[in-house]
């Protein structure tokens, strides 16, 4: 229940992808992408293989004890974090 209420919230339907992120992914993946509770994401991540739309489902329908932003995310606002995840990893 802890991991479910570290990622709760409502998204302001303006904010940027490194604000989405803070909000809804830092806590467990880390502000850098490092990984925390979460696996990393960042540069070196098995995720940088991964295509956009693998990203993309896991943020809309988790995965594992990574809870589904189905019902807090817009598609755009998904959108909005998996670029700013990309440009992060130098994508």
């Amino acid at each position: 229940m802890l991991l479910l209420a570290a990622c709760t919230g409502s998204a302001d339907q303006g904010a940027t992808g490194a604000e989405l992120y803070s909000q809804f992914c830092a806590r467990c993946h880390g502000a850098d992408l490092n990984g925390a509770i979460g696996s990393g994401l960042g540069v070196g991540s098995d995720l940088v293989d991964r295509p956009d739309g693998y990203i993309t489902d896991v943020i809309v329908n988790g995965r594992g004890s990574m809870p589904a932003f189905r019902r807090t995310l817009t598609d755009e606002q998904v959108g909005r974090i998996v670029d700013f995840i990309r440009s992060e990893q130098g994508s």
